[in-house]
């Protein structure tokens, strides 16, 4: 609203500047010797702005919008031939009053000058006036579209950011049920194997559901804060790892005050540990945070590649996929985004620009 506000008064004063230099023009070339500006002489200039201030509002105004705007075109073309012809006629018979009546005789010497010179038809000088109306036609219509070319751009720019929040809103929302139904799944696996595990794994997914319900509602959250969560997830995660799995984690125990969107590498870590694992042969995920230079953080996961069947329905498979969609709304042209499989094992590295 403010902004809005600010912009009229900026394009408010723009005209006030723009016709205060055009009727002040006298006041800048009406020199020589002998002559002066005065009210009369002023008066037989100034109708000329005048008749252009009257036509370019007249169209900025009102006929841009009412015909042009709505693709009426000949009708705004012969409104604004109307309008020239009324400004041209009333121009010529305020001149030909202000020459019989107002005007002051120029010294000699200047009069002489004048007489000098052969004087052009009246007409010549009525078109030059028209046509100079005919310029602030196009002057307006210049200066309206302009401002509504702008105002349409700054409009996609708000629907798109608009659009942006509410598809990143709703990536986010479809995170939180699936981080806890992967984890609910884990911990439901545990209680068969390990009921004080299961308790335990139980009381550490309150403490993390804290971190995903709030942390996750704000925009970014300092590093620290998310290397804690993955922390604490790799070793929720990690109860239920059969003992011929191998597990290896690199997370920088101390980090910077950078700023990061929440739960970005949780994706890339469920992938490990959900097709990472096999119950029955050798295994392994490692895991490894570089922080470089404080403002780039490179995630790199691999893992053994265990795909689940098809009729394995433990979760939605919609991770990684909201993930690249994530990244491209929050760190679009800033992030490095890679998955493949090399030698039997899964590879995932994400790079990301603080």
């Amino acid at each position: 609203m403010q902004k809005a506000r600010n912009k009229k008064i900026l394009m408010g004063a723009i005209h006030i500047i723009g016709w205060g230099i055009f009727f002040a023009l006298p006041f800048f070339f009406y020199r020589g010797e002998g002559v002066s500006i005065t009210l009369n002489r002023y008066l037989g200039y100034c109708f000329v702005p005048l008749s252009c201030l009257i036509i370019f509002y007249v169209n900025f105004l009102w006929l841009i919008e009412k015909q042009l705007f709505r693709r009426k075109v000949i009708l705004f073309i012969l409104s604004n031939i109307a309008v020239v012809l009324i400004m041209g006629v009333a121009l010529h018979f305020w001149q030909d009053f202000h020459r019989a009546h107002l005007s002051e005789p120029l010294p000699e010497a200047l009069q002489a000058i004048k007489d000098s010179f052969p004087k052009p038809p009246r007409y010549v000088f009525i078109a030059r006036d028209m046509m100079l109306m005919a310029l602030t036609v196009a002057l307006s219509v210049a200066i309206k579209m302009t401002g509504g070319w702008y105002e349409t751009e700054n409009e996609k720019q708000e629907l798109k950011k608009a659009q942006a929040e509410a598809e990143l809103q709703n990536l986010k929302s479809q995170l939180n049920p699936h981080f806890l139904f992967n984890t609910l799944n884990n911990i439901y696996s545990l209680i068969a194997i390990n009921q004080d595990k299961a308790q335990y794994a139980v009381h550490d997914l309150s403490k993390m559901l804290r971190h995903v319900l709030y942390e996750n509602n704000q925009h970014f959250v300092p590093i620290n804060k998310e290397f804690e969560f993955m922390k604490s997830y790799i070793e929720l995660m990690s109860l239920r790892l059969p003992k011929n799995t191998r597990l290896e984690i690199s997370i920088p125990e101390q980090a910077n005050n950078s700023m990061i969107a929440p739960l970005l590498f949780i994706p890339l870590l469920e992938n490990a540990f959900k097709h990472g694992v096999s119950s029955t042969q050798e295994s392994f995920i490692n895991i490894k945070f570089d922080l470089q230079n404080g403002n780039r953080i490179d995630c790199r996961v691999e893992n053994s590649n265990y795909p689940k069947k098809d009729n394995d329905r433990s979760g939605s498979g919609i991770g990684l996929i909201n993930l690249q969609r994530r990244l491209e709304l929050l760190y679009s042209g800033k992030y490095i985004f890679n998955k493949e499989i090399q030698d039997d094992k899964f590879v995932t590295q994400l790079i990301i620009q603080l």
